[in-house]
C-alpha cells in the first residue's frame, strides 16, 4: 500500500482519454474559446513576467490583442502560426551553476496558458497522488508531510534520484507520444509540438530545440509531468513509497540493500525508457536523519520524526541576513529593517513547518547582534555614541566610558555596552520582525 488514503489507490494505468470533446466542443475549440482565453489572460496578467523576444510586456496584451488577435486565430486555425523562441534567462543555482529559463513572448505565454487549462483536467486525475509538482491543489508542503510519514512508517533509507538537466533533455518525441494517449486533435498536437521546437534566443542569436521544455512556460509544468508519468506509475504499480515534485525524486525503503535495487531500477527506468539522463554523482542514497526533500531535513525525538531547515537551505539563508545586516551596507536603518522582515517573512512562509523553535531564538540572537554592531556603525565617533547612549537611558559617566570604548564593533555588539541599552524591545520598537515571531504566527493559523 502507498501512503495515501485507499481511495487514492489505483491501477497504474492511465486514464482514457474519451473522445477529447466536451459541451459539443473538440478540444481546439474549447482551448480558443472565448470563456477560457478570458481566463488564461487573467492569470497572464496576474503572474506578470518580464517580456519574451519582441519587448511587449503584460499591461500591452491587452490592447494588442484587441487589434491583431483575428489575424492570430487565423493563423492557427491554418495551421501557420509559428511561436516565438524564447528568450534565455540564466538563473544562478545554489550550488554554482546555471539554470536555464525560457521567457516566452506575451501572446505565446496566452495561448500556452489556454492550452494547459484544457489539458490539465484531462491529464491530471491520471497521475499518481504522489507526484505533487505544478499539480492542482498539491504543494511542495504536501511532499515533505507525505515523506515524514513514510519515515515513521519504518521506511528509513532514502533514495534520491537526480535527474540531469532534466528539462534539457526532454526527447520530444516520446514526450509527444505520451501527450497523444489522450489528446486527439492533430491541430493541437502540432501546435505544442512548435512549442518544444520554437528555438531559444541567446545573445541575438536563435538556437535550434531538437530537446527539451523550456522552464518558465505555463505550459511546461504540465508537460514535464506527462513526461515522467511513466516513471510514476511504474514506481506505483510496484508498491513503491516514493514521493516526486517535479523533477525532485525520493524513494524510501527499509534496508540500504533495497535501496541500492531501486536505485538501479529508477536509473533503468528513466534512461532507457524515458531516454533521460540521471546524474549519477549527485545521486544518493542515506539514511533518513541525512536525507533532504525541498529544503526541509528529517530528524528523530523519541521515534518521532520532525521537521528541520536542511543545511544548505539553512546556509543559504544565513547567507542572505548577513548581506542585509553587513556594516557596508550604507542604508537608513528603516529601510534595512524593511528588507530583512520581507525576508524573514516570506522565508519563514515557506519553512514554518520546520519543528526548531530553539535553532530559530538562536538565529535571532545573532540577527540583532548583527543589527547592534549596525547601529554603533552608525553612531561613528564616541561623542555621538555617548549622547546615543545616554538617550536610551545609560547614566552619564557610563555613557562616556562606553561610549570611548576602543574595540572593535563585533565586541562590542555582544557586550553589555549595546546589549542593555539595545534590548529585544527596542528592535520590537523599531518594527523588526524576527524568525521565532514570525514561526509562532505560523503555528497559531
Amino acid at each position: 500500500m502507498n501512503p495515501e488514503e485507499p481511495s487514492a489507490v489505483r491501477s497504474g494505468r492511465p486514464a482514457d482519454a474519451g473522445s477529447n470533446v466536451r459541451d459539443g466542443q473538440g478540444l481546439w475549440e474549447q482551448v480558443f474559446s472565448p470563456q477560457n482565453l478570458a481566463v488564461a489572460k487573467e492569470r497572464v496578467d496576474r503572474n506578470r513576467g518580464a517580456p519574451g523576444v519582441d519587448g511587449m510586456t503584460t499591461s500591452e496584451l491587452g490592447g494588442w490583442c484587441r487589434e491583431h488577435w483575428g489575424e492570430v486565430k487565423v493563423a492557427l486555425d491554418a495551421g501557420a502560426y509559428r511561436p516565438s523562441p524564447v528568450r534565455q534567462v540564466l538563473i544562478p543555482k545554489p550550488d554554482g551553476g546555471q539554470r536555464k529559463l525560457g521567457v516566452p513572448t506575451v501572446l505565446d505565454r496566452l495561448i500556452q496558458q489556454a492550452i494547459a487549462q484544457v489539458l490539465t483536467p484531462i491529464f491530471d486525475p491520471g497521475f499518481v497522488p504522489v507526484s505533487y509538482g505544478f499539480r492542482p491543489g498539491k504543494s511542495a508542503h504536501d511532499a515533505v508531510k507525505v515523506a515524514r510519514l513514510v519515515i515513521e512508517q519504518g521506511y528509513r533509507w532514502v533514495v534520491e534520484v537526480d535527474l540531469d538537466a532534466f528539462f534539457d533533455r526532454v526527447n520530444h518525441d516520446i514526450l509527444m507520444a505520451r501527450v497523444a494517449r489522450k489528446v486527439s486533435d492533430k491541430r493541437l498536437l502540432k501546435l505544442i509540438r512548435a512549442y518544444l521546437e520554437a528555438g531559444i534566443m541567446a545573445d541575438g542569436v536563435r538556437q535550434p530545440t531538437a530537446v527539451g521544455t523550456p522552464q518558465g512556460s505555463p505550459l511546461s509544468p504540465l508537460l514535464s509531468n506527462i513526461m515522467l508519468d511513466d516513471f510514476d506509475q511504474e514506481m506505483w504499480a510496484r508498491g513503491h513509497r516514493f514521493v516526486r515534485y517535479a523533477d525532485d525524486i525520493r524513494v524510501f525503503v527499509k534496508s540500504e540493500r533495497a535501496a541500492q535495487r531501486v536505485l538501479e531500477t529508477s536509473t533503468r527506468l528513466l534512461e532507457q525508457r524515458l531516454k533521460l539522463k540521471v546524474n549519477r554523482r549527485k545521486s544518493s542514497i542515506n539514511p533518513a536523519k541525512a536525507a533532504t526533500l525541498l529544503g526541509f531535513g528529517f530528524y528523530f525525538a523519541a521515534e518521532v520524526v520532525k521537521l528541520r531547515v536542511a543545511p544548505k537551505a539553512w546556509a543559504r539563508m544565513t547567507a542572505r541576513v548577513r548581506a542585509l545586516t553587513a556594516r557596508r551596507w550604507s542604508v537608513s536603518m528603516g529601510y534595512r529593517l524593511m528588507r530583512l522582515n520581507q525576508y524573514v517573512q516570506g522565508w519563514m512562509g515557506y519553512f514554518r513547518m520546520a519543528e526548531t523553535e530553539g535553532k530559530f531564538r538562536g538565529l535571532d540572537g545573532w540577527m540583532r547582534r548583527r543589527l547592534r554592531q549596525v547601529r554603533w556603525k552608525e553612531w561613528k565617533q564616541g561623542p555621538t555614541r555617548a549622547r546615543e547612549l545616554r538617550a536610551l537611558g545609560v547614566p552619564a559617566g557610563k555613557a562616556r566610558s562606553w561610549g570611548g570604548s576602543s574595540r572593535g564593533s563585533w565586541p562590542v555588539s555582544g557586550s553589555p555596552i549595546l546589549q542593555r541599552p539595545l534590548t529585544n524591545a527596542y528592535w520590537a520598537r523599531l518594527g523588526l520582525i524576527t524568525f521565532h515571531h514570525a514561526w509562532a504566527k505560523f503555528q497559531t493559523t
